[in-house]
């Protein structure tokens, strides 16, 4: 009998580098201390290009070695592939979700569920901020841990 695929999750914001890739972080060390990180696919891109090939932000970087977060990343575009192989597409605002939701809509039968990744926050904290022009990538960081 095959094993079943694994659930998969992309998470989204502008460049890749700051909100993206913590939460990437963040989630897979979840999945790895919940012992179910071999159930999942995780992953994390921008809807933009301004920061491809680029390493996660330092501040970012330091905050989740502080945590003992490990965090690998380079930064990259979303894909039309992405819309078909990930199950949900997670995002950090309204611009995020809009573009991403016009991107989708030119991929034929898209399967992934595209949402804000605060609407899964118990406090309704919808719209993670970018923090990226000021001291709040480490409040950021220190929320998702």
């Amino acid at each position: 009998m095959a094993a079943p695929a694994p659930k998969s999750v992309l998470f989204v914001c502008l460049g890749n580098i700051c909100r993206s890739p913590i939460a990437e972080a963040v989630f897979r060390k979840m999945a790895m201390d919940a012992g179910v990180a071999d159930k999942w696919r995780i992953d994390s891109a921008a809807t933009s290009t301004y920061e491809i090939g680029s390493s996660p932000d330092h501040r970012g970087q330091a905050c989740m070695k502080k945590h003992g977060v490990p965090m690998s990343h380079v930064a990259r575009q979303v894909t039309k592939a992405d819309f078909t192989s990930f199950e949900y597409i997670l995002c950090m605002d309204e611009n995020n979700l809009s573009e991403l939701n016009r991107k989708a809509n030119l991929v034929k039968n898209y399967t992934a569920k595209i949402e804000l990744l605060g609407s899964y926050d118990p406090q309704k904290q919808r719209i993670i901020q970018d923090p990226y022009y000021g001291s709040r990538i480490m409040w950021l960081a220190s929320t998702l841990w």
